[in-house]
């Protein structure tokens, strides 16, 4: 098989063996473990060789290749302190092109799986697999419009690929199975591809979180619940308290290791920028978007001819966030909590029977989820128990 007909399609030309690892868990190079009559740095060199028309290896400083590559495939050294992240960044630098990366520890790549994943890049900045929720960063494609993000972080000393994934477009694929992507980081995890190999078997015995289904090409601007993030919105009445319970609920959701984004609706209108600054006048001058960025953050401004949905918003802009919380959207958003409080003045709540996943009140109205002021630990958990739920929209 080779990727000839996708390439046609999308110049994903490069295959990057991610080779440079110290390999602290294993407590020996993971390169040279033989599986069958080659060892994993032969192995994966040669079936990325077999798929790309460039490939190359990529090292960290000082460490060589105990291999005779006779040209076949290039050698690439971290201009980076070392790390996956780091051998991204510098294969992006060096080719100046979208790359497919494969971690050299992978035990049982698979052709079908590569495809599907190259075939899914069109214009993204990343195209990563997914089982359920698990990400698999060292078997994607990523794109030089990832640089700037990746410097950033590499720059402060951060070495993390999946913390790029806030500040890029990111699109998923989903999997049935881990097993394309199940890589050898323990002696246990040898042993058992070392026995699959002698006994020729047609599995792995690796735990799979879904069951088994035929592979097929999907991301989330495709496939609603692919991998976008999970989308909530609290709405309620003018001086309801909305932005204090989301005040209250961003930290909660922090607690249980969530990525969070935050949408706040303004009908009146806005402008984040201060009058005057430079970033403004190049706004004022007809600039169509602008950004203001510095060390700590970043501010994108651009003009939209409508306003967009909340849902696009979510996918353009919080790809890398596991959940969103908005303010406001009580018409559109697919997915809503109430806050009513007498206190404020209300006789009656926002939402009609039916239209909310849970109400938070300082009445004894009845709600089949019903939370009461001050309980944002408790909501927050509601949400992080039904985030596949959440990411339908």
């Amino acid at each position: 098989m080779t990727l000839r007909g996708v390439y046609e399609r999308e110049p994903v030309t490069i295959g990057v063996l991610l080779a440079g690892g110290m390999a602290r868990r294993m407590g020996r190079d993971k390169r040279s473990l033989r599986l069958g009559d080659q060892n994993l740095l032969e192995r994966n060199l040669g079936f990325l060789q077999g798929l790309f028309p460039t490939v190359a290896v990529s090292l960290r400083e000082g460490q060589g290749v105990e291999l005779p590559l006779g040209g076949l495939a290039e050698v690439i050294v971290d201009r980076y302190e070392s790390s996956p992240l780091a051998g991204i960044a510098t294969a992006l630098e060096h080719f100046e092109a979208p790359i497919f990366v494969l971690a050299v520890d992978i035990a049982f790549p698979n052709e079908r799986a590569v495809a599907d994943v190259i075939e899914t890049y069109r214009g993204a900045d990343v195209v990563v697999p997914i089982v359920e929720d698990k990400l698999e960063p060292l078997h994607a494609v990523y794109s030089p419009r990832c640089l700037p993000a990746m410097r950033r972080l590499l720059g402060r000393g951060r070495h993390r690929v999946l913390d790029i994934f806030p500040d890029v477009r990111v699109v998923t694929v989903p999997f049935p199975t881990v097993e394309p992507f199940w890589n050898v980081n323990t002696p246990e995890d040898y042993e058992r591809a070392r026995r699959r190999m002698e006994e020729g078997r047609a599995e792995l015995d690796v735990p799979q979180t879904v069951g088994m289904k035929a592979v097929r090409p999907l991301h989330d601007e495709r496939v609603p619940g692919s991998r976008q993030p999970a989308l909530v919105a609290v709405v309620g009445k003018s001086d309801s308290g909305k932005t204090s319970l989301i005040e209250g609920l961003i930290p909660e959701l922090k607690r249980l290791g969530l990525r969070v984004g935050a949408v706040k609706h303004d009908v009146h209108g806005f402008d984040v920028d201060v009058p005057g600054k430079d970033s403004w006048r190049h706004g004022r001058a007809g600039a169509d978007a602008y950004v203001v960025s510095s060390p700590e953050k970043l501010a994108y401004v651009g003009k939209v001819a409508d306003e967009l949905a909340l849902e696009e918003i979510a996918r353009r802009f919080f790809a890398g966030c596991d959940i969103v919380v908005a303010e406001g959207y009580k018409d559109t958003s697919p997915h809503k909590v109430e806050i009513f409080r007498r206190e404020a003045g209300h006789e009656t709540p926002l939402c009609g029977p039916g239209e909310t996943l849970a109400l938070v009140t300082d009445t004894d109205l009845q709600h089949e989820q019903r939370f009461t002021l001050g309980e944002e630990a408790r909501l927050a958990r509601f949400l992080a128990e039904r985030l596949d739920e959440l990411r339908r929209y």
